[in-house]
């Protein structure tokens, strides 16, 4: 059967660096860091006292405070974000086909927050099993795109994906390949994440995986660069309107960019380190384009991973050396987690609105934060250091990975 084609219409962001996408991407262009000290709770005792927090954000703005207070925060930013990109697609929802929209969202964890104060509540009582109605339904990780489908009455596939950090990109792959498919019109997708929690830093301090600079919390996010020392926290929400080509042409529709392929692949290696020689992450590229149609030299421009670990970025640079050949020396490579930290399962969403938009106004955000030269990277890579780059762009390239060795990459292409 021939695939539908399948483009994006719609977009909506709640970042560190900024609460819409137009605010996002002017973050990213302008090089802001979201990191700062952590306000959620007193981190005073913790390993890492910093985080990239969504900041200025009050949620009965957006949603109503009784209906807030049935949702985890991972959950407030989810639909904050979809509304955003619900809107911005100019859908007319009374003549849409509710049957054929589908909600397909990605999380890693899910409501931590309601999970650590239920269970800290239990803890500090006298052993009566005294819990919320609302714990389990808050908590779970597939509410999101439940309540984003309650709210719309969209009545396709809903759903959320769990691959870790790679959730929210192998979110958008089930969306891309409903639409293709032929079984849905819509698809409502992205990813969100709240994991800056007592929980969630001591466990990754516990790790060892996060960056201790409490000293320069601003410049603690420096992927590729000699002193990284680990990744940032973050935390917020990416939400992308996908839909059928000849669906969004006829009613009209501004049309951000084609998606035009996604790959998976596994690194079957260890649970949270990268294979040295990245052949998880060669595989997925390789996948991504094969199944794009589109050869190597192709892309303009690869959104890195880029954690700001001293393996992950080193593996991953490797691969796209592999993978590319010469042409990776004239490929625009940047890490946007940087400037927004990592969102975990709301990585690969966030990263990918950013690559759209990179193509969109012909503009590549900056890695910030580099100072020091390592030698282990390849110094012929362009890795976009410290100001943002005019470029041409027709094909762009979003890297997200995960835990469990979990690989996923999503290609966006100009329209032609």
């Amino acid at each position: 059967m021939e695939l539908k084609r399948v483009v994006v219409t719609g977009l909506g962001a709640l970042t560190p660096i900024g609460n819409t996408k137009d605010e996002y991407w002017d973050g990213l262009v302008s090089g802001k860091s979201g990191a700062a000290p952590v306000t959620h709770f007193d981190a005073s005792k913790f390993k890492t006292q910093f985080a990239c927090e969504v900041k200025n954000f009050n949620v009965t703005d957006f949603i109503d405070r009784k209906l807030a207070r049935q949702m985890d925060k991972f959950s407030q930013y989810a639909m904050v974000a979809s509304d955003e990109a619900i809107a911005d697609s100019k859908l007319d929802l009374d003549a849409l086909n509710k049957y054929r929209v589908g909600v397909i969202w990605g999380a890693g964890i899910g409501g931590l927050e309601t999970f650590q104060e239920e269970v800290l509540n239990f803890a500090e009582g006298d052993g009566t099993p005294r819990f919320s109605p609302r714990f389990i339904p808050k908590m779970i990780a597939d509410i999101a795109p439940g309540n984003i489908s309650i709210k719309y009455g969209f009545m396709g596939p809903n759903y959320t994906t769990v691959s870790a950090c790679a959730s929210s990109a192998n979110s958008m792959i089930d969306a891309l390949n409903n639409i293709r498919l032929g079984h849905c019109d819509v698809v409502i997708t992205g990813g969100s994440e709240a994991a800056v929690t007592i929980a969630g830093m001591g466990g990754f301090n516990a790790m060892h995986a996060m960056s201790t600079r409490n000293e320069s919390p601003e410049t603690a996010s420096r992927p590729f660069d000699a002193n990284r020392d680990g990744f940032v926290l973050g935390e917020g929400a990416g939400a992308i309107v996908l839909e059928e080509y000849e669906h969004a042409k006829a009613r009209g529709a501004k049309i951000y960019a084609e998606v035009v392929g996604g790959g998976l692949s596994s690194d079957a290696y260890h649970m949270t380190a990268p294979h040295p020689d990245g052949i998880g992450v060669v595989a997925v590229m390789k996948n991504c384009l094969e199944n794009a149609g589109l050869s190597p030299e192709d892309v303009d421009h690869i959104n890195t991973h880029g954690t700001s670990t001293p393996l992950g970025d080193v593996a991953e640079l490797k691969a796209i050396s592999e993978v590319f050949g010469d042409h990776a020396k004239t490929i625009s490579i940047n890490s946007t987690k940087s400037m927004t930290g990592h969102l975990l399962g709301a990585a690969g969403a966030i990263e990918a609105i950013a690559s759209i938009l990179a193509l969109e106004h012909g503009i590549i955000p900056p890695t910030i934060n580099h100072e020091t030269v390592d030698e282990n990277i390849d110094p012929e890579l362009n890795l976009t250091l410290n100001k943002a780059q005019k470029r041409d762009i027709k094909v762009a390239m979003s890297n997200t990975f995960g835990f469990g060795g979990h690989n996923a990459c999503v290609l966006f292409k100009k329209l032609d």
